[in-house]
């Protein structure tokens, strides 16, 4: 079969970034400068979060993984810089090793407020940092397809981004215990399928008609069709340590997206799974990242979650060359070989018996390969 133009599947990325002190390796609120110190530099790139240790940001729209390098790699850059300057450090994980959330200030803005009106210490609590991977589709049919068949890779592409092994001071004996602390919202985890983007567009009118939502943003799954973007926008991962991390993720989330599109045009579709099978995976990963066992439920029998892995690998392999993403896939391999955000992290604290050296290692690694 003659090549298919893959050239839609743009990426984009956002991440959620930790501010730290120096001092007392705490979270602490930054009160705002960072964000608008950062926006004199790269605009609407940065920007607050509900709590006011939290700093977001946001890429282009990137044609490959090289440009989505080179810009998260200068929004690292900056946002390091700029908080260093004001007198913070920055890192990347999924949880801090032991800040307390009750102590953490909230960012004064009517939305958080609203939000904060209605979940309460759900949302007090929710003090997370998660990786969002927007891959680009031709329309939103497409994307609606591409959303229902992907769900399935969900748990395989989360475990290689474990790094939340730590919660208020404890060893919480998970891989990622920060969707743990997410699951408290509403609408999260595995979304179910929706036989037409009209099934969907209707599932969000009622939602909104009977005041369970005011727009489509207050969706949280695990990945969703963009109420505004023609992207299905992967939001499952915790943020990673390093961006060779975050790059071979988002590789591999668009890897799959062009896999499942080409199967489309050839009239084939990968096997869908209900919610409840699915959110098997997904626990099983929280819990033990890529040292686990997943369940293949094509042979109905647990597998060595590498073992799936690679399967995922083979199963992308014939378009990651024409996406351009050969080299960002390659450093799955050398992901599996040294672990996840969340082994290294524990390494170190097997190693020191220090939360402190955790941060310390987090902190370190933010601006690691850049």
């Amino acid at each position: 079969m003659a090549n298919i133009n893959l050239t839609h599947f743009t990426i984009g990325i956002e991440e959620e970034y930790m501010v730290l002190d120096p001092v007392s390796r705490e979270l602490k609120s930054h009160q705002q400068k960072i964000v608008s110190e950062g926006q004199k530099v790269i605009k609407d790139k940065v920007k607050a979060e509900m709590h006011q240790a939290v700093v977001e940001v946001g890429s282009d729209v990137c044609r490959n993984v090289d440009e989505a390098f080179n810009d998260v790699s200068h929004l690292r850059r900056t946002i390091s810089h700029i908080a260093g300057d004001l007198g913070f450090w920055v890192g990347a994980a999924g949880t801090h090793p032991f800040s307390h959330w009750e102590s953490q200030l909230i960012t004064d803005h009517v939305r958080y407020k609203e939000i904060l009106d209605v979940l309460q210490d759900a949302a007090r609590s929710n003090l997370i940092f998660g990786l969002h991977v927007h891959i680009g589709m031709e329309s939103r049919e497409m994307a609606n397809h591409i959303a229902n068949s992907t769900r399935y890779f969900l748990p395989h592409i989360y475990a290689l981004s474990t790094n939340s092994p730590f919660w208020e001071g404890r060893n919480t004996g998970y891989k990622s215990y920060r969707t743990k602390i997410f699951d408290k919202f509403p609408r999260t985890g595995i979304p179910e399928t929706f036989d037409t983007i009209e099934d969907y567009d209707n599932f969000i009118k009622l939602l909104v008609k009977t005041n369970c939502i005011d727009n489509a943003k207050k969706i949280w799954w695990d990945l969703r069709v963009h109420p505004f973007y023609n992207t299905v926008e992967f939001r499952i991962c915790d943020v990673p340590l390093t961006i060779q991390e975050t790059i071979a993720i988002a590789a591999l989330f668009q890897g799959v997206c062009a896999k499942i599109y080409k199967l489309r045009l050839q009239n084939l579709n990968f096997i869908q799974y209900s919610r409840a099978l699915i959110n098997e995976n997904k626990w099983r990963a929280s819990r033990y990242g890529i040292d686990g066992l997943l369940i293949d439920f094509g042979k109905e029998e647990e597998i060595n979650t590498r073992v799936l892995i690679y399967e995922l690998l083979d199963f992308v392999d014939d378009v990651v060359d024409e996406l351009g993403s050969r080299h960002a896939i390659n450093f799955i391999a050398k992901l599996m070989e040294e672990g996840t955000g969340a082994d290294r992290q524990l390494k170190v604290f097997q190693q020191t018996n220090s939360l402190v050296s955790v941060v310390d290692y987090i902190h370190s690694q933010f601006l690691a390969g850049i």
